[in-house]
């Protein structure tokens, strides 16, 4: 444990230092991965959530898919502003400045955000939605707008939730020298966290981008209101992406990783006996 603690908290220091433009660039690939993600992830599993008896199962099938997203942002190298989030630690330590630890999350964050929204757009303008009968495309729209029906609480606590086990996948990926441990490490918690339902703020920078560019489209819009409600629907606004989840998962993902993994961890490893 103190081993991770140091190399977390190096990491942080690290990246409080990056040029602007490197991180900003960092953000954009991380964005994109986790959007391919989860892109993927709604494909393998659309049919089964469309049904309540199959909705488990598409969601353990979903969740086995997702970890190839935050596979790529560690061992390809990224920027992912929920991972920056244990950047909390060295600033306890008093390793980096306010500013720079805020500098970081607000270039990454703008990163992430273009870096998803693109991919949203190529896969909407590519077609893909069409699939099964153009239940992908309102499936898709179904869950943007489930999103953006969440209340305030709702949103913050499943944020909590789900970068507290993504920034444990990391947390213990990075006390992993050999690339095979990297990739389990990561795998099981975030299929852990997707089954779970919980919201991650830049996949939903995908998710719910997706799902209001694809509510253009008639044939989409129609087959999601064959599995939705329309009071669901009428949630999927623009206001509503970054107002209703964006904000109140971003504070929760700050939480759920800063808090409960960097800071908890933290404090553990100055209570631990020195190991000899």
């Amino acid at each position: 444990m103190p081993e991770n603690c140091q190399l977390v908290s190096d990491i942080g220091v690290v990246r409080a230092d990056r040029p602007a433009a490197v991180l900003f660039v960092l953000g954009i690939l991380a964005g994109a991965y986790i959007a391919f993600a989860a892109a993927g992830s709604t494909m393998a599993g659309f049919n089964l959530l469309a049904n309540p008896e199959t909705f488990g199962l598409g969601r353990c099938l979903a969740g086995a898919v997702f970890p190839c997203g935050l596979i790529l942002v560690v061992l390809a190298g990224s920027e992912l502003f929920t991972g920056n989030t244990m950047m909390l630690l060295p600033l306890a330590q008093r390793r980096i400045t306010l500013f720079a630890m805020l500098r970081n999350w607000s270039i990454v964050y703008v990163g992430n955000l273009i870096g998803a929204v693109f991919v949203a757009i190529l896969i909407c303008y590519s077609g893909q939605l069409n699939g099964g009968d153009n239940l992908l495309g309102g499936m898709t729209i179904k869950i943007a707008a489930l999103k953006c029906h969440l209340t305030f609480v709702e949103a913050f606590l499943l944020g909590i939730l789900c970068n507290w086990l993504v920034c444990l996948a990391v947390w213990i990926a990075i006390g992993t020298k050999e690339m095979s441990g990297k990739i389990l490490a990561i795998f099981f918690p975030i299929w852990l966290f997707v089954t779970s339902g919980f919201e991650h703020s830049i996949a939903n920078m995908y998710y719910i981008s997706a799902g209001l560019l694809a509510m253009q489209s008639p044939q989409w819009l129609s087959a999601a209101e064959q599995i939705t409600t329309p009071d669901v629907l009428s949630s999927l606004t623009w206001t509503n992406f970054f107002v209703a989840n964006l904000l109140p998962v971003t504070l929760g993902n700050t939480v759920g990783g800063g808090v409960f993994v960097a800071l908890v961890y933290g404090y553990l490893c100055r209570k631990l006996p020195p190991t000899h």
